[in-house]
């Protein structure tokens, strides 16, 4: 009995414990996972040494701990954003499937407020990713660059072994091809935008719901089974 009320629970410290880690570009800083639910990790003051990123071509990449995800990006165009109120959306809210590292579009070049950005402005970005158990957030502080290329250092690649099931996302540019695995071409879809909660955080999408359940029926069926085959070894 004792061993599957173990197996119990380091299942659901799996459930509590998954989170994101943003790879690239560099987050504002190190990667704390309690405050991860905070407004850029936790993180209020932008980076002395800010990364430079390119206008159009960009990517970033992240590390995802869950199954089945939503993320996007939003940005701030100011020197110092204090809150959520200062983000504009620059990356549409997609769906996908998969744990590991994944590559997705960052063009501000295409994006829909694309005339905001300017060469040498400084910008953040904030990534917004939601497992199925609240939003997440991290930053990073950038200088863009209509020159800039990223360094082929830079791996953009998609967990192998992965079937994204990709419902809204960003459109792929000529520059970079991060995209969904399994062949698939994201584009953006209309209705994916988040809305504003009171504190002004973006709320999850509707897509972002969907995983919620999906994932909250897995983690139920998880324990059941694992108490089942606990009562009945009595």
């Amino acid at each position: 009995m004792q061993r599957y009320l173990a197996l119990l629970v380091l299942a659901l410290a799996a459930i509590v414990n998954a989170h994101f880690q943003l790879q690239f570009p560099p987050p504002r800083g190190v990667f704390v996972e309690d405050d991860e639910p905070k407004f850029c990790d936790g993180y209020d003051t932008p980076a002395s040494n800010r990364s430079m990123f390119p206008l159009s071509g960009g990517f970033f990449t992240l590390n995802s701990e869950h199954p089945q995800w939503t993320s996007g990006v939003i940005v701030a165009a100011s020197e110092n954003p204090t809150s959520f109120d200062n983000f504009t959306q620059v990356v549409p809210f997609f769906q996908t499937e998969g744990e590991g590292l994944f590559c997705i579009p960052l063009d501000f070049a295409s994006s829909a407020n694309s005339t905001v950005f300017k060469d040498g402005q400084n910008v953040t970005v904030q990534i917004v990713f939601d497992g199925g158990d609240g939003n997440l957030y991290q930053c990073a502080d950038l200088t863009l660059s209509s020159s800039f290329k990223i360094s082929s250092d830079v791996k953009c690649s998609n967990a192998t072994g992965s079937a994204s099931t990709v419902e809204s996302s960003p459109a792929s540019t000529a520059e970079s091809s991060p995209a969904s695995t399994a062949g698939s071409s994201p584009t953006s879809t209309a209705g994916s935008v988040p809305t504003s909660t009171s504190a002004g955080a973006p709320a999850s999408t509707q897509s972002a719901g969907a995983v919620g359940r999906a994932i909250s029926t897995g983690v139920t069926g998880l324990l059941l089974s694992i108490w089942s085959i606990a009562f009945l070894t009595l």
